[in-house]
């Protein structure tokens, strides 16, 4: 999995304002291609760099290695968006490979190996978790970066809901990070009012019916959805949502078909980069 996370130089520039801008900073958003999982990396313009998710078990030296690629010296925000493997297998070697200053998670348990191994992992660190739920605002500089869902408790069985749900705000550049929350947290979030207008969505449960609902996609509005899956037994992304994103008339982007896709913004335009 190593070479397909290694970035390669196809570009697409999107925006008016382009050239005469390098002094500005950026917001970087990078889309790791793990497969079936979700694993995120932004690099914040005041260079803070967050880390969303590790993959399934036995992706995190990939992941690891594709961070020291990008130079990431220590990262300030670690977020586990809820316990299912193939979000958190790979975050214990993310922990024990760099300093990081922080975790969120949101406040459910699980009894997997990959969960029980994170917990180490933290506790290895010298780390305490902090609850990840609507209304905790992340320590970044010149961004406005939110949790907002989950906005209440669900069933302990009910893990997707739990899903930690990020906005980030970088001047006119937005970002929805939506883990694997279903249609029950979307209805919550619209419900509570919550800031959900995102030029980029991270289309939930990696295009599972149970999420991305018409409704949502309303509020959310997106330009872009990009789709963390690979190859899978579960039909992802499903006809529904790819429906849905289609009358959203939202540009799509797969993991699976354009490997790692990174964003970056300075605040009005985006650049968008794939490595296949």
């Amino acid at each position: 999995m190593g070479a397909s996370l290694a970035l390669a130089s196809v570009g697409l520039l999107v925006g008016p304002q382009q050239g005469a801008e390098a002094a500005t900073p950026k917001i970087k958003v990078h889309y790791i291609d793990v497969g079936q999982g979700d694993a995120i990396y932004i690099k914040m313009p005041s260079g803070e760099d967050i880390v969303i998710d590790g993959g399934n078990k036995g992706k995190g030296d990939a992941l690891v290695a594709y961070l020291k690629k990008q130079k990431v010296g220590d990262i300030e925000v670690l977020i586990s968006t809820h316990p299912d493997a193939d979000h958190i297998g790979g975050l214990d070697e993310v922990l024990d490979s760099f300093k990081v200053k922080s975790v969120y998670a949101p406040k459910v348990k699980h009894t997997t190996q990959a969960y029980k191994d994170f917990l180490l992992a933290v506790k290895r660190e010298k780390l305490t978790i902090k609850t990840a739920k609507a209304g905790v605002s992340l320590p970044v500089k010149g961004v406005k970066a939110q949790f907002v869902g989950p906005v209440k408790d669900y069933a302990k069985s009910d893990l997707n809901n739990w899903s930690a749900v990020l906005h980030v705000a970088y001047k006119k550049n937005t970002f929805l990070f939506t883990g694997d929350a279903e249609l029950k947290s979307e209805q919550d979030m619209i419900a509570k009012k919550k800031t959900l207008r995102a030029d980029v969505l991270k289309v939930g449960h990696h295009g599972a019916k149970t999420s991305t609902s018409a409704t949502f996609l309303k509020y959310v509005k997106p330009k872009y959805a990009v789709i963390s899956v690979g190859k899978n037994a579960y039909g992802h992304p499903t006809k529904e949502v790819v429906t849905n994103l289609k009358r959203a008339k939202a540009t799509m982007l797969r993991t699976d078909k354009s490997g790692t896709i990174v964003f970056e913004g300075n605040g009005s335009s985006y650049t968008i980069k794939k490595s296949k």
